[in-house]
């Protein structure tokens, strides 16, 4: 079993402890507005689950998830998180976060900024093109006919091979889009964004993606 450390306790966050926590794994949870306004999830979640914060949720990982909005991920700690694989559920929501110029012009990555931030950690896409609820209702075993796909992206293999373990766990198929430089093709507003896809269909949407977003400044 593993111990994940969760940074941000939003209905990603909260659902991936839901999912983690009914499978064995141990979850130390986070938020911005400190361990105790977490009481009732960590009732809900039960003996494998404590609220903390963020730098001690850090420090407690095995492997690190971060979901938060990403006007905020200048805040993620650095040094607690050096050498882990941090899984990026992140998404660009300019509306919420504030234009940032390097994302409107296809210039950079939403993981790649995160990566940048965590230079010694191994940063790696996952769960951020499926809906919360859909994280522990969708699912289904290996080999079921039409099983749900999920995609991922990282510049480590071990760390694709993680969440490629992972998803399997939590019942989905993977499709890796390759390096982070690639996982644009995840990203909100593109074709593999938030629908549900079997591992071809993923396939196929992810070859679809267009590097600019529709209605953003070229």
């Amino acid at each position: 079993m593993t111990t994940f450390g969760i940074i941000g306790a939003g209905n990603i966050g909260s659902q991936l402890a839901r999912a983690l926590t009914s499978r064995g794994h141990d979850v130390v949870i986070a938020n911005s507005r400190g361990p105790e306004t977490l009481a009732d999830l960590v009732a809900e979640l039960g003996p494998r689950a404590r609220a903390a914060t963020a730098v001690e949720a850090a420090d407690a990982a095995e492997v690190a998830i971060v979901t938060v909005p990403l006007r905020a991920y200048h805040d993620v700690p650095v040094e607690p998180l050096a050498g882990k694989i941090v899984l990026d559920t992140n998404n660009y929501y300019w509306e919420r976060d504030g234009h940032i110029p390097e994302l409107d012009r296809g210039e950079a990555t939403v993981s790649g900024l995160l990566q940048g931030h965590l230079p010694r950690s191994k940063v790696v896409k996952a769960f951020n093109h499926i809906g919360a609820n859909d994280i522990t209702t969708t699912g289904s075993p290996a080999g079921t006919p039409d099983r749900r796909a999920l995609g991922t992206a990282s510049d480590f293999p071990e760390a694709i091979e993680f969440v490629t373990h992972l998803y399997d766990e939590l019942g989905f198929d993977t499709v890796s889009a390759g390096g982070l430089d690639e996982s644009w093709r995840l990203e909100r507003d593109r074709p593999a964004y938030v629908i549900r896809q079997n591992a071809d269909e993923l396939r196929a949407n992810l070859a679809a993606g267009f590097r600019v977003r529709r209605g953003d400044a070229a």
